[in-house]
């Protein structure tokens, strides 16, 4: 065993579709885990045909979408529905350290293949199931996705324009941060449990509880709220709190050719060294640790002024200027832009020559 493949000799048998589960197998193999992907005979997992580029549906190739979240594992077709599928299931899981699947809660036990049951074949198995609402409870039988989990986890509400209109984002938060990421947490939890000697589990992941304790920022202002400062209310909503748009220092800005800027000097360092590279030292002692009310009158106005001498130059200058400065200040990049940044080319890559830091502007 290496300290980069620190799961070698794991054996995972994957039963899921789409993203939130094929994402968990995936960072379970990229630390060494044999995975075993095991979809159903015909059309198989429905990621092959999503976003499948032309080119790839005339040559049989399955979509990047699933090429993506599904490399480094082995595959296989089973046919659960049958006698001799369950059969083969049954034999893998004797010889398995872990089962993730994603069918909606009691398809495997009509199976008989839910937990309780192969517990029996191998006591020592740890069985993820990663579901919207949990196995358990009233809307444990309701369809769902990435949108509807988020909206009912109070999450949607927080990612909004400034007049309060949710926004679809293009990341799926509640897939990778209250799915994914919670059942490869909890998968390895309970192998720990299972290292000591303990039996095996069953790990529940509801991905809309998951993500529901994740918005942290939120109920952290509620709370302040029913501890008696009404204002924070207010701050829940679009462009009123500290980190979603009710502070000049932690914000975005369009630049004079139509681009983005990310302002995130949150802490008092990085807003000084911001406004002296800005020449404006006098907007130093104008933030929210100083006294700024947060989503205030003064708040609101700066942001402003801010704006205002952002769009006088290019993305590139001010790039150029105050990424050298240290004060938390980055490109909104394209997606594509973001695949070539120095930040993520591999180590073997050469970076580009940088560019000597401009003068105060």
């Amino acid at each position: 065993m290496t300290t980069d493949a620190p799961l070698h000799g794991l054996r995972v048998l994957d039963l899921t579709r789409l993203l939130p589960g094929p994402l968990a197998t995936l960072r379970l193999a990229e630390l060494g885990a044999d995975v075993l992907k095991i979809e159903e005979p015909g059309a198989g997992d429905g990621a092959r045909a999503m976003m499948q580029a032309p080119a790839d549906r005339a040559s049989g190739i399955p979509s990047s979408f699933y090429r993506l979240v599904n490399r480094g594992k082995r595959e296989t077709r089973l046919d659960l529905k049958s006698e001799t599928g369950r059969t083969v299931l049954r034999a893998l899981v004797r010889e398995s350290h872990v089962l993730v699947e994603s069918f909606r809660p009691g398809v495997m036990e009509r199976l008989g293949l839910d937990y309780r049951s192969l517990a029996k074949v191998n006591p020592k198995l740890v069985y993820c199931a990663i579901t919207g609402y949990g196995a358990t409870g009233a809307f444990s039988q309701r369809p769902g996705h990435d949108l509807n989990y988020l909206a009912y986890a109070g999450v949607l509400d927080q990612i909004a324009t400034a007049d309060g209109t949710p926004v679809v984002p293009n990341i799926q938060i509640a897939d990778l941060l209250g799915g994914a990421l919670p059942a490869v947490t909890r998968i390895l939890a309970a192998l720990w449990q299972v290292s000591r000697g303990g039996d095996g589990a069953f790990v529940d992941v509801s991905m809309t509880h998951s993500i529901h304790v994740s918005n942290i920022v939120a109920q952290a202002t509620l709370e302040n709220a029913d501890r008696g400062a009404p204002e924070s209310l207010d701050e829940l909503h679009a462009a009123h709190g500290l980190l979603n748009g009710g502070v000049p220092c932690y914000n975005v800005y369009r630049t004079a050719d139509g681009r983005w800027l990310a302002v995130g000097a949150l802490e008092l360092k990085f807003w000084e060294r911001l406004c002296r590279a800005l020449g404006r030292p006098d907007w130093a002692a104008r933030h929210w640790s100083l006294g700024q009310v947060i989503g205030g009158p003064d708040a609101v106005a700066l942001t402003r002024e801010l704006a205002d001498h952002i769009a006088t130059h290019r993305l590139s200058t001010w790039v150029e200027l105050l990424e050298p400065r240290d004060c938390c200040v980055s490109p909104v990049l394209t997606v594509e832009e973001a695949r070539e940044h120095v930040l993520f080319r591999p180590p073997s890559a050469k970076p580009h020559a940088g560019q000597e830091p401009g003068g105060d502007i």
